[in-house]
């Protein structure tokens, strides 16, 4: 079984909308200001893209509060081709600790990441579907340690359920984890040393003691 180049269809969609002179809707849900500036400068060249900034896995409050202030930060200096807005979600630790119950001691990247995944993206295709937009995805596939494949998968079934188009992607790809680094050090962004939960806060911390 050949698999998906999801870069590729990127690409193939995105030279017809250039062919079309179209320039679509996208909700991009982001994660953190450092995995959204590659993200951005690339995707502002050919969408109108609403951030919406969801993340109840984020611990503590204070950690959540400073990532949702860099975001602000970040897209209020990059200078666009195309409009970027930002819509910030409720802070719900309840929820995701309700969502990952019984999957505490998981290893990081496995089953309490997926139902992480699945919370947030069904939360931004909520928000896509009640704004009209074209299409949404997420800024999580850039990450060397995210699976691309399941939140492709994962947001291709809520494209089906929500109708709203899902933007294929694993922006880690064409050096964009690479880039993202650059423009964190080019915007002095806080890049955080953990995903985000407790859960991978702690298993940070426990493989920096071994």
């Amino acid at each position: 079984m050949n698999q998906r180049n999801y870069q590729k269809e990127l690409d193939k969609l995105i030279e017809e909308l250039t062919e079309q002179k179209r320039v679509p809707r996208l909700l991009l849900h982001s994660c953190c200001a450092p995995c959204s500036s590659y993200v951005l400068e690339y995707l502002s060249q050919y969408f109108e893209i609403e951030v919406y900034f969801y993340n109840p896995n984020i611990y503590p409050p204070q950690e959540y509060l400073r990532r949702a202030k860099e975001q602000e930060r970040l897209i209020n200096e990059l200078k666009p081709v195309h409009p970027i807005t930002l819509q910030t979600g409720a802070y719900e630790p309840d929820e995701f600790y309700r969502i990952v119950s019984g999957l505490e001691d998981e290893p990081e990247g496995g089953e309490r990441c997926f139902k992480c995944y699945q919370l947030r993206l069904q939360e931004a295709v909520k928000i896509a579907a009640a704004g009209r937009f074209d299409y949404f995805t997420t800024t999580l596939s850039i990450s060397p340690i995210k699976n691309a494949d399941k939140l492709n998968e994962i947001g291709e079934k809520l494209a089906k359920e929500y109708h709203v188009a899902y933007l294929p992607s694993d922006f880690k790809k064409k050096n964009g984890f690479k880039r993202s680094i650059e423009l964190s050090e080019e915007h002095n962004l806080y890049r955080q040393n953990y995903c985000g939960c407790v859960y991978s806060q702690r298993e940070g911390e426990e493989a920096s003691e071994d």
